[in-house]
């Protein structure tokens, strides 16, 4: 299969990207600066130039393909908005580009968008007024298209996607404890966070490409939910460093935004076992703890 792939060159789609290379498929790879298409080349894609603000790049990249998989996602995060019809707007043009082709075409939201405080599935629907909310008007886009003659499905990733070189939540969250000398959870740090390993979620992503049937929701979780604490103290230990209860406005100074403070405050189990079952994708790899502790997360140099 051909597939063209945004967000190739980020954090996760490098192993993506290697996954379907891997697998013998051919990807062309949307690549925005020299450094981009460069690291795709790397990996064994073809770059093609273009961003998520250019959409007849996007167009012809769909166009060419035999299924897209779409990753990218990004602006500012003070105007989740503005983030919104981006995404909406780059994955209708892909979309189109589809439409009665019968080709798979496969978009990224996240786990955060499902309600808080219980563990949800994939047949559960997600907050609309959540901490995510801003993604899942593009998941709708994308699953319209089933209707419209395109294999369409979503894979919702955990919030942390773990692995080498992560500079996403986990990572974030070591620097943090590093700025301040201690590791910090909020209230009783019983909130659970989803977590993937990285090289997990790629061959989720692939096994989405290959045969995700029309329509379907994908927890892209290999643990259901890992309390905060847990992670605080896996830190804490790992760095030599206190661990720390801190109230919601100790967190919000604490931790380097409001907004973040809201997200590790966050409880948000969610289950994977219809993806599972769907698509025989059967998580493999080390678990977060077990990444904090064995991984590059504490021994990597401050950055």
């Amino acid at each position: 299969m051909h597939v063209f792939v945004t967000g190739g060159s980020g954090l996760t789609g490098p192993t993506v990207v290697a996954e379907l290379v891997a697998a013998g498929h051919t990807v062309t790879g949307l690549a925005r600066s020299d450094a981009a298409a460069a690291r795709l080349e790397s990996l064994g894609a073809t770059p093609h130039r273009g961003s998520l603000d250019d959409l007849d790049s996007l167009r012809n990249g769909a166009e060419a393909a035999d299924g897209v998989l779409h990753m990218a996602f990004g602006g500012d995060f003070a105007d989740p908005d503005g983030m919104m019809r981006r995404d909406r707007t780059a994955i209708e043009t892909l979309g189109r580009a589809m439409e009665h082709s019968g080709k798979p075409f496969v978009s990224t939201s996240g786990t955060l968008v499902m309600p808080a405080g219980r563990e949800t599935t994939e047949k559960d629907e997600p907050d609309a007024a959540g901490i995510a909310g801003f993604r899942i008007p593009g998941e709708r886009a994308c699953l319209d298209f089933a209707a419209r003659g395109v294999r369409a499905s979503v894979v919702r990733l955990a919030p942390t996607v773990h692995g080498p070189g992560d500079y996403g939540f986990i990572g974030m969250l070591v620097a943090t404890a590093r700025k301040t000398g201690t590791s910090a959870y909020i209230g009783d740090g019983a909130n659970r966070w989803p977590a993937v390993h990285r090289q997990d979620a790629a061959v989720l992503f692939r096994l989405a490409l290959e045969k995700a049937p029309a329509g379907s929701v994908l927890h892209g979780v290999a643990e259901t939910g890992v309390t905060f604490k847990s992670i605080a103290e896996t830190i804490a230990r790992g760095l030599d460093l206190p661990v720390v209860s801190l109230t919601p406005d100790e967190a919000a100074a604490h931790f380097p935004s409001p907004f973040m403070a809201t997200v590790y405050g966050f409880d948000a189990p969610v289950s994977s076992t219809r993806t599972q079952e769907l698509l025989g994708w059967s998580p493999t790899h080390p678990t977060l703890l077990g990444d904090l502790e064995h991984g590059d997360y504490l021994t990597a140099p401050a950055s």
